[in-house]
This record gives C-alpha cells, structure tokens and sequence, in this order.
C-alpha cells in the first residue's frame, strides 16, 4: 500500500521533497559534529566565514549581484553592511557559548550553552548577503547548522554567499554542510523547511513571518517598521538632517528601520525643513503630492511594489514628475495621521513625511496615531538634548528600541557606536506580534541548561512580603470546628 499524502507531499514537487530530504539528512550528520566542537574551534569557524562573505572584494561582488538579480537597492549604501557581519562577528566573539556560559555564585547557578539544532534562516530580497553571513556567525557559536531559505528575487546571490561560506568551512577541515541553501525555492519550500526544523529565524515580509509562527516549530520573527522621530527644540538641526539622510538613503529605503516620518516641533520646523533640503531633499508641493499618492498605493492603500528601493529622481519619475538627478529623497507634508492616510505609513522607500507639532505631548500623541497605523514594536527615535523629553518618549513609544541622536537604520541593529546588539533581525515583541521584543542575536541561537545547587535559605519573613496587608492574627492556630 502506498504512503499517504502528507500536506509536504501535496504542496511540493518531487525535487523539492528530494531536496529538502537531501539537505536534512545531511544536517543531521554536520550537526552531530560540530555538537562536539570547542569554543576555540567555533570561534575560529565563525571568523572563517565572516571573512569569507565580508572582505571588500568579495562582498563588492555579492553587492552587484544581489541589485542586478532583484533590482532593488543602492550599492553605495549597501556596502556598508558588510561592516554589519563585522560587528556580528565582534558580539559572536565577544560571547560563550560552549560549556559553562554564566555563573551566578551567590544564587547557587551556572548555565552551560547547548546547541538549538537545525535553525531554518528565511533571507529577505533586500539583504540576500547579510542575513546568510550574520545568521551563519551566530549559528556556528551555538554549534548549530543552518539551512537558509532565500527570497526566489534574490536566490542566486545568497547561494552564493553560502558557497563561499561553506568553502570557508572545508579549508578549516569543518562540514561544509553546517550551513546549506535551498535552491527550488518557493513559499511551499520555505514552509516545509521551516515545519521540520528545530528553530525559525525568519527575517522578511510579514505574510512569511506570520507562516513562521504557524509551522509549530520555535520562531524568532520581525515586525513591521513604520520608522518615526521626534525632532524637539533643543535638537542640533544640522546633525538630525544629516542623520535623516543618511537612514532616509540607506539602500534606497528598503529597510524596515528606514526614517518614514519626521514629527517637529513648531518654532524649529521651518529650520528643519530648508536643513532636509540642504541634505538633498527635495520639498514636494501638493500636485507632486498627489501624483505619488496615486503611484505608491492602490484605491485601497495597499503599498505599490515597483515604488519599493528606488532611488528619489526614478521615484519621482513613476510619480510623473521630474526632480534633479541629485535630489537624495522626496519630502512631504502630513496631510493626517490614520489609516486613511497611507504617508503616515511605512513607505520602504525615498519618500519622507513631515509633521508640525506644538508641545510635546501633541508629539506623543502623534507618535501613538503613527504606530496605529503601521511599525508597532519596532523602532522610533528622537533628536533631543531634553532628558524629560526622552524619558516621556520611552514611557509612551510603543516600539522596543529608541535610538538618542542617531540614524535610526543606521543604529538600531547595532552600531559599533552603541551598544545593541549587531543583528539584521529585529524582534518586535507582542506589539509586531513577535515572541522578543529585542535584537535577536547569540543568546537566541542557543538551548541553555541550568544548574543549581543549594544556597543559604533565602526565605523572607511574611512581614517583609506581604508588608502593610501581612495579619499575624490570620495566620494563628485555627480551631477546627467539628458538628
């Protein structure tokens, strides 16, 4: 009697079902190796492959391939992402994973570091070299193999960075089958991938991200952006526009962490505004604001593709209108702040939307309407020498990271500038429907055991814990009544 029809047999092709048995078979015999790898061993492995996806040549490379496959981004920009795998690779390094990993000597605790298994990577099309290379570090540290799942856009790439990868393995005498990439891929590929592997880190469009957290396997997701920042009367006008520009420009907008708004105060905004410009913005009056309303989402404000990762002059061009080939970003007026208004949304793109606020708590308040709209969990920021300021926006934002004085897409993955956590995958906690609500990096690649051994009893009295609501009289000797 045949096998039944599973819903992976229903879905998949026979070479897919061929390889996804192929490349799981041959994660297991890896994973069974490099279970048994020192630290020292690791940690040379995971310098092997930063080098060999991050070294200026070599990622110059990756970079051009990666825009002529999928068409998206700005190679300029992008190449300052391969100091991003550096900066993996510092925290990787920096990090114990093998062995004993943390003693806590006064609670009678120490934590050893286990391997997670076989961890399913979902590559985004905007970032087919990073998310390999940065997954690949932090995968290694915890002695895990991955199998990555690339965006069909921008597959060929990725493939690559993983071959170059797992040559990087085989000179060190290691499994080149720790890492792997998928090479049918499709959404049902991706899906089966993910409901036989041990852990998710899936990084991309929401819809993949939801199936993640569907396919009864561990997830770490990211959230949707929505980008927003502050710009009170105490901020350095010249140094937020410079930061605007430079996170505004980043590979063209695409990421999630890309500035989309900029909320200002009244007796600054003007100021503000003609900075943008020296930036290289460029002001849009009320037909440019309308041609790109019309060309960058639907009748029911869905979010046009072909608008996504360009550049500000072929922006403006789908638009209908021209802009001089040195114009680095497109700026508008809010004209509302809902879901009736799709600027105050996440744009992915070169567009900049601006908003007057008077008295700081209007500005929360416009910060809360914005992140109803889109990009609850993720980031916003600020541009304020206030403490009180900043301090009521972190009380207030609904995001899990604020970047202070600093270029959100730039910093909020980790800057060697600051001290989050180098990652190209941003959790969003429950606000972005995600299980973290921090950078996903070394700690969430690894299974931890606890061991705990007796302490000097530490039991406070029922005074110290109940405090005024404590009633000794309730706890004397109760009689028992008896009929």
């Amino acid at each position: 009697m045949a096998a039944p029809a599973t819903q992976e047999t229903k879905v998949l092709t026979a070479e897919q079902l061929h390889e996804l048995d192929e490349v799981f078979e041959r994660a297991r015999k890896a994973l069974a190796i490099i279970e048994t790898y020192s630290q020292e061993r690791v940690d040379r492995l995971c310098q092997a492959v930063a080098w060999a996806a991050s070294n200026k040549r070599t990622f110059t490379r990756l970079v051009e391939m990666g825009i002529a496959e999928s068409g998206l981004g700005d190679a300029d920009s992008r190449m300052g992402k391969r100091m991003k795998i550096r900066g993996v690779l510092r925290d990787a390094l920096r990090g114990k994973s093998v062995g004993i990993i943390e003693e806590i000597p006064e609670r009678g605790i120490v934590k050893y570091g286990k391997p997670a298994g076989i961890v399913a990577c979902i590559v985004p099309t905007t970032n087919p070299d990073l998310t390999p290379a940065g997954n690949a570090i932090y995968g290694i540290k915890a002695r895990d193999v991955v199998i990555f799942s690339p965006h069909p856009r921008s597959k060929k790439t990725s493939f690559e960075t993983v071959r170059l990868m797992r040559e990087a393995l085989e000179r060190e005498g290691a499994p080149a089958d720790i890492l792997q990439c998928l090479t049918k891929v499709n959404i049902p590929m991706s899906q089966a991938l993910m409901a036989r592997a041990d852990l998710i880190v899936a990084t991309g469009g929401q819809p993949m991200v939801r199936a993640a957290y569907s396919s009864g396997t561990p997830a770490y997701g990211v959230g949707a952006g929505n980008s927003t920042m502050i710009i009170d009367e105490t901020a350095d006008i010249a140094e937020a526009a410079r930061n605007t520009r430079l996170s505004k420009t980043s590979d063209f907008g695409s990421g999630c962490s890309a500035d989309g708004n900029l909320v200002i105060e009244a007796s600054v905004f003007d100021k503000m505004l003609a900075q943008l410009q020296k930036e290289g913005g460029f002001l849009c009056n009320d037909e440019h604001k309308a041609l790109l309303r019309r060309a960058m989402w639907d009748d029911e404000n869905h979010r046009t593709s072909d608008t996504v990762a360009i550049a500000a002059p072929a922006l403006a061009a789908k638009a209908g209108f021209q802009v001089s080939a040195g114009t680095k970003f497109l700026i508008v007026h809010g004209d509302g702040i809902g879901r009736a208004h799709p600027f105050s949304g996440e744009k992915l793109t070169t567009l900049l939307a601006v908003y007057k606020y008077q008295g700081f708590e209007q500005a929360l308040e416009m910060m809360r309407g914005i992140y109803e709209v889109g990009g609850k969990g993720h980031s916003c920021g600020i541009y304020s020498f206030d403490p009180a300021h900043i301090d009521a926006l972190a009380k207030a934002a609904p995001v899990s990271r604020i970047m202070v004085r600093q270029p959100q897409s730039k910093a909020n993955a980790g800057a060697f500038n600051n001290g989050m956590p180098m990652t190209s995958s941003l959790g969003c906690g429950t606000w972005g429907g995600n299980i973290i609500s921090e950078n996903v990096h070394l700690k969430h690649y690894m299974n931890t055991t606890w061991v705990s051994v007796p302490i000097k009893e530490d039991r406070p009295s029922d005074e110290e814990l109940f405090g005024p609501f404590y009633d000794p009289a309730c706890e004397s000797e109760v009689e028992t009544i008896t009929t």
